[in-house]
């Protein structure tokens, strides 16, 4: 079986798309990489998805990518006494280490690092940045604050301090729990989310030690700021624009997005665009246009691949959403505007015997019509490095 697009498709397993005959069909109408989500499920849960996907590349003599994408440190509120309170903009509220249930006026938020770095004038997003409030006052168990963007709240909501360095690392024991399953079970490629600084990259890849491939989700403004380091840190990237999203204004996400992609293509190291690219097609079987206008930007901007989240994890339309994915891809590369935009995007190499046969490997290939360029090696680089061309032919 061979793909006709380039691009690939990382698609989420979860509730509605577990069972053999599910993740057989996802896989033939598209699926190149199957995400396994820590977050949620237990072990057991994500065995049987090894065994069911392994057993779907024997069958079929087609490699499949595993991704475990491990949950990271969640920061969350604690309870309320009535379970849910409303805030209103321009009230005062405080946040705190005691444990006693929250209220109108205060709420048990159980994380000392949040203290640590939060300063006056700080902003703390609750909700996924539904509601906001700034820090007027703080001190090493408290912080008042002024709320800016009012609305409800509830047991357990999240947390996120755009624009501060958390003292967190990027791994939990749950985490260490959960790496060493995955690679126990064969799992292609390792997800790290919160990554922060370079140093966190550096932590993933000696709990690694080398037995997969290393894939940074960037979804912390500080983490950009460190994008030079990272990348070459890391083995992969994906921009994670869901979490991008609440700890940026939205408006800077599509030119971050941009500069990542273009950053990675030139160290050629593969890069994912995730999250809400058909995000209707959770209930829809159809997407919107813009969504899949959004696919295609991806495509046309060379990224490695692009994923599904809830569209194949929970959506009423898995299979679907992969083989509308997959035709997007396609009709991309399909159009003559994609090489040339990929050619407009100039990329520096490095003075190198391996940078310079790839490079006249692919021109050659473009200039005489070959099918494919096969790549002699051990490592995989020198796939990678004819990869980064964006070659008209396969690269294998």
């Amino acid at each position: 079986m061979r793909r006709r697009r380039s691009a690939k498709i990382v698609a989420t397993l979860g509730p509605s798309s577990s069972t053999p005959e599910k993740i057989r069909a996802l896989f033939e109408a598209g699926v190149d990489v199957f995400r396994l989500n820590f977050s949620h499920g237990t072990h057991e849960d994500h065995r049987t998805r090894f065994e069911v996907i392994r057993d779907v590349e024997r069958a079929t003599g087609r490699p499949i990518g595993i991704l475990a994408d491990l949950q990271g440190p969640k920061l969350r509120l604690g309870t309320f006494a009535e379970g849910r309170i409303e805030l209103v903009a321009g009230e005062h509220f405080r946040v705190d280490l005691e444990r006693q249930a929250g209220d109108k006026s205060r709420a048990p938020l159980p994380h000392p690092e949040i203290f640590e770095a939060v300063h006056p004038g700080t902003e703390l997003l609750l909700d996924d940045g539904k509601v906001r409030l700034q820090v007027e006052t703080c001190g090493a168990s408290f912080a008042d604050t002024l709320c800016l963007v009012g609305g409800p709240l509830s047991d357990r909501k999240g947390v996120n301090v755009p624009n501060a360095v958390l003292p967190l690392s990027a791994v939990t024991e749950k985490d260490r729990g959960d790496l060493a399953f995955a690679l126990e079970n064969g799992a292609d490629w390792i997800a790290f989310s919160f990554v922060q600084r370079p140093e966190d990259v550096a932590e993933a890849r000696k709990l690694v030690s080398g037995r997969a491939g290393v894939m940074v989700k960037l979804e912390k403004p500080s983490a950009i700021q460190h994008l030079a380091e990272i990348i070459e840190l890391a083995d992969g990237l994906m921009v994670a624009r869901g979490d991008l999203g609440v700890e940026m204004p939205p408006e800077d996400v599509p030119r971050v997005q941009k500069h990542i992609v273009y950053a990675c293509r030139a160290a050629g190291k593969p890069v994912i665009v995730a999250t809400q690219m058909l995000e209707s097609m959770i209930t829809s079987p159809t997407p919107t246009r813009a969504e899949a206008s959004d696919v295609a930007t991806a495509v046309y901007e060379g990224a490695d691949a692009v994923m599904l989240s809830a569209e194949t994890a929970t959506g009423r339309y898995p299979v679907e959403a992969v083989a509308m994915m997959d035709r997007i891809a396609y009709r991309v590369q399909e159009d003559p505007l994609y090489f040339s935009l990929l050619e407009g995007t100039h990329i520096e190499h490095q003075h190198t015997a391996p940078d310079a046969i790839s490079v006249a490997a692919c021109q050659v290939a473009h200039m005489v019509g070959a099918a494919a360029i096969v790549s002699y090696t051990t490592s995989g680089a020198t796939a990678l490095r004819a990869a980064r061309e964006r070659p008209a032919s396969r690269a294998t």
